[in-house]
Parts: structure tokens; sequence; C-alpha cells
């Protein structure tokens, strides 16, 4: 189910919630500037015991550094650190994948080869196509004796025909509706506008995967620029209003190996006993390789009981403190005044600031709420650029071409207020250069907004851009 599904099948239900209370403020936070430098140097590294020695961390972050661009990254370890005690995790491998192809080839692998547990998390579960695959993955390892454990959004997976979850269950597989939409399923766990938007697979303590894309057939066929289709012959240019869940989805997720893949499961593990879901998690078993990778990886999650999303606090930060560029991928993009702000005046000291977002959505009305911000954004030097051979669904940013960001969250007001969400931010040069190159290659096939043509579009579009930015709350 698109998430333009999941909205009608809601939005009637939300629209009554909403009548009997005023929307929640906005609470955009302004980030403070840089601690001192006794503040940035609270960094702990740690790998799969726990806190490694200052001797190692002093190696791992020399390592880092040598990949290229040491200033840069330095620069950036600072701006993480200024925002608090700043926990990394190190030796990880961390592997770009792009579209839905790809990406649930390399999950099923991974699920195939789980010895000891598998532990699914994804607001949209469905149960035809490539999605019902997985299921019955998930079925064949339970049977296997594999301790397999799903949490889907209650919201996101509204769609999905409920016998296909006691399937699963009679068949092994722990599986744990988040918030359910009835109030009496689960007294005591209900709550409409707050949902979880995660996507994430941990199998063992060995392999996770994090990133924009759901359990879902619509991710069947990937996008042209992921070279699902010929090279040279893309499917015409097309308006948001077309029917998009005929095309393929751009998506990126990012296959991670390494202590980060412990952070994940138990951050699943502690979703699963604050939704009081039934059964009892198994330990995590013991990795088969310690440190399979040099990657060093913050693991960030938000949940709306502790405030603004991190992700966004970060990317905030990282783009009010950039040098060089901020390239900036992003599904849904109503991000508020003060990110906007950022961004502009990003571009306007000589940083190359990009925005590769969506010209079709499966939620038209996020396009137009997006285009809202156009003109001030383009009055500043930002460049602007819209996917419409394929519905643009990836979450990614990339800053200086070192602090390297992939997950769940999207930059709009239910992301940044309202939902859970996963993210990594991954630091160095190496990795940086790779979603770099991604970036390029969507430039290849997305069609750049002209500055001068963008204040002649016509009355009708202003009417939505301005219907879009009411509606932010809600999209």
């Amino acid at each position: 189910m698109s998430r333009g599904a999941v909205l009608a099948a809601v939005l009637a239900a939300a629209l009554l919630v909403l009548a009997c209370a005023t929307l929640p403020a906005r609470p955009w936070r302004t980030v403070q500037p840089l601690a001192p430098a006794a503040a940035r140097s609270q960094t702990t590294l740690l790998g799969a015991q726990g806190p490694v020695t200052a001797a190692q961390k002093a190696r791992d972050l020399a390592g880092m550094k040598a990949e290229g661009r040491a200033a840069l990254v330095q620069h950036h370890l600072g701006v993480l650190a200024a925002q608090g005690e700043l926990h990394l995790y190190r030796g990880n491998s961390a592997r770009l994948l792009v579209d839905g192809p790809e990406t649930f080839a390399a999950m099923k692998v991974a699920i195939a080869q789980a010895r000891h547990r598998v532990l699914v998390e994804s607001y949209i579960v469905e149960d035809v196509g490539v999605a019902a695959e997985i299921g019955a993955l998930l079925l064949r390892k339970a049977a296997e004796g594999v301790r397999v454990a799903m949490l889907y959004d209650s919201v996101g997976s509204f769609g999905t025909d409920r016998a296909f979850f006691d399937r699963l269950r009679a068949g092994g597989v722990l599986v744990c509706a988040f918030n359910p939409v009835n109030p009496l399923e689960r007294p005591g766990r209900w709550g409409l506008l707050q949902r979880n938007h995660r996507k994430m697979l941990a199998v063992d303590s060995d392999v996770a995967y994090t990133g924009g894309i759901n359990l879902s057939d619509v991710y069947a066929s990937g996008s042209f620029s992921s070279g699902s289709r010929a090279r040279g012959a893309p499917k015409p240019a097309s308006g948001p209003d077309t029917d998009s869940d005929t095309e393929g989805w751009r998506d990126t997720q990012v296959e991670l190996r390494g202590a980060v893949v412990a952070a994940m499961a138990l951050l699943f593990n502690e979703s699963w006993l604050a939704q009081d879901c039934p059964g009892a998690l198994p330990p995590a078993p013991a990795p088969l390789q310690a440190a399979p990778g040099q990657r060093v990886v913050k693991l960030v999650a938000a949940e709306p009981d502790q405030g603004i999303n991190p992700t966004y606090t970060a990317l905030l930060a990282g783009t009010d403190a950039a040098r060089r560029s901020v390239h900036v991928t992003m599904a849904y993009f109503a991000p508020g005044p003060e990110m906007v702000q950022s961004l502009s005046n990003a571009a306007r000291r000589g940083v190359d600031v990009a925005l590769v977002l969506p010209g079709r959505s499966d939620v038209n009305l996020v396009v137009y709420a997006a285009r809202s911000y156009y003109a001030e954004l383009l009055e500043a030097g930002v460049r602007i650029y819209e996917v419409r051979h394929a519905v643009m669904h990836a979450k990614t940013a990339v800053i200086d071409g070192v602090f390297s960001t992939v997950g769940s969250s999207n930059l709009d007001w239910r992301s940044i207020t309202g939902n859970h969400e996963i993210d990594v931010i991954v630091l160095g040069d190496d990795f940086g250069q790779a979603l770099e190159t991604l970036f390029e290659q969507d430039l290849l096939h997305a069609q750049r907004i002209d500055p001068a043509q963008w204040p002649r579009r016509g009355a009708g579009q202003r009417l939505l851009e301005g219907l879009g930015r009411f509606m932010e709350p809600l999209l």
C-alpha cells in the first residue's frame, strides 16, 4: 500500500482527532553554536564489547581521517559532539543498496543465513509480491528454529489483510502492531498520530539494514537511475498528478555489519517492550566477526516523547557548519523555516547546496508543499532538481563529502516531531564519496528547476503550494 493510500484510509479519523484538539505547535529548535573544545572532546567509540581504549579510539579516528579530507572530518566530529555526548560505533562496514530489487535480494540472502534470530521492523508490511516472499522466508526460518519477530505500524499497514499476520503467528513468528488503530486491541498502546516509520532488519548480530524501503511490492521494480531500465530510454517526464503506483520507485538502503548491528537490535527490543508486545525476544548472539570494516557510524533513533528528531538536529547543525557542499535527496521535503534558512545561508556563503526532490509522489500534496519553499531557496542560490521518471522516496544527505546520513527520516513535520524513526550517520570520505556518486547519478536523470522560470508559474500552482504548506502536519 502506498503512502497515499494509507493517508486516504486514515485521514477521516485523523481529522476527527484534530477537530477536537489544536494542532501541535511546530517546536523548531534553534541549534546552538559550537561548544568549547572541552565539550567537543566527549566522544565515545564503541566496539562489539563496549567502549574501546583511548589508544584504539585514536587509531580509529586517525584511520577515518586518513581516507581523505581529514580537516573536514575533524570539523564535523566537532559539530556532532557540540550537540551533546557523542557515541560512535567502530569497526563497521556500510554498503549502499539502490532501489528495491537490490535491497530485497540482499535481505533475502541475510535472512536465509540466519542462525539465531531475525528482527523485522517496518512502517508498511504488505502480503503480496516481494513482501509476501519475505513473509514466506520468515516462516521457513521460524520452522528451522530461528527466533523471528516482526513489528509493523498499524496505520502504515492498514490495508494488509489481517490473515497474513495471523499466518505468520501460526507459523511461529512473533508479530506485533505498533499503536494499534483499534484502541481495544492492546489497551494503553494507542496514538493515532504517533507512528513507527522505521524500516529495519537485523539478522543475528551480523548484518542489519535500514533506509527508506518498506516491505512493499511497489519496490518490485527499481528506478531508471539505478539501472533497472535501459539507459538512454527513460520513461517520459511526467507531472505530480501521474499515477505513481505504476512506476518504479527510487530509494536507498544501507547494509551494515559490525557493532552497530547489535545496537540496532537493542533499539528494536526497546520498542518491543515499550509496546507490550507478546513474546520474549532472544538474547543477542555473538557476532561472527567483531570488526568487519573500518566505518565509524552513529546510530540515531527518533522518539516523539524525547523531542525533536536528532537526525534533523544533526542535519541542521551540519548545514550551518558546511564548508563545501550540502547535497540532499529527500522524498518528503517540508522542513520548516529553520532548515530552509540554513540551506539558504549556506548557499549565500558559497557552499554548493543542491536538493534532489520528487516531481511525482505517492502523496501529490507533498510535492506542492515542497514547492512552496522553492522561491526562497532558489533566490539564495540553492540548486533544486525534481525526479519525474520514478517516485523519489530516498532519505539521504551528504555534507562536505564526509558526513552522510541514510535512514527513514524525511525532512517533514511528521518525521521531525511525530514519528519513531531510525537513521545512521556515517563519517568519512570513502562512504561520503559513494553517496556523492549516487547523488550525481540522480542528477543525470532529474530536471533542474529554472530560477528564471519559476516565478512565472500559474495561480493554480501557487494555490496548491499554499494548500500543501497548510496541510504539512498531516502529510
